[in-house]
C-alpha cells in the first residue's frame, strides 16, 4: 500500500509563501516521478510541477519562476516552494506519485492553499 501524506497548505497574502511537503511510504519502484497537481471545485485537475528521481522537472507556465519543486530521494520526499503567490493560485494542491515501471498512480489526499487578503 502506497501513501502520500502532504503538508505545509494553508492561508498567505497575495505575494507571500508556502512550502508545500509529501512523502511517499510503501512498496514502489525507483523509476518514478513525483509532483503537485491541483484543482479548483468544478474543474479538471492540472499539473502544477512534477520532477524525476535524477532531478528533471517540468512547470505549468502559469507558476514558472515562482514555484520550485524538488526532492529528497534518501526521504522520498517531494517538496514545493511556492513564491510571488497569488490569488488565482488558490486551490487544493494534491501530491502524486507515477510509478513507471508498475504503470501506477497515487495520490495524497489534497491540502489547502487558499491566497487571499
Amino acid at each position: 500500500q502506497v501513501q502520500l501524506v502532504e503538508s505545509g497548505g494553508g492561508l498567505v497574502q497575495p505575494g507571500g509563501s508556502l512550502r508545500l511537503s509529501c512523502q511517499a511510504s510503501g512498496i514502489f519502484s525507483g523509476i518514478n516521478v513525483m509532483g503537485w497537481y491541483r484543482q479548483a471545485p468544478g474543474k479538471e485537475r492540472e499539473l502544477v510541477a512534477n520532477i524525476n528521481r535524477v532531478g528533471s522537472t517540468n512547470y505549468a507556465d502559469s507558476v514558472k519562476g515562482r514555484f520550485t519543486i524538488s526532492r529528497d530521494n534518501a526521504k522520498m520526499t517531494v517538496y514545493l516552494e511556492m513564491n510571488s503567490l497569488k490569488p488565482e493560485d488558490t486551490d487544493v494542491y494534491y501530491c502524486h506519485l507515477r510509478d513507471l515501471l508498475q504503470a501506477r498512480t497515487y495520490w495524497g489526499l489534497g491540502t489547502q492553499v487558499t491566497v487571499s487578503s
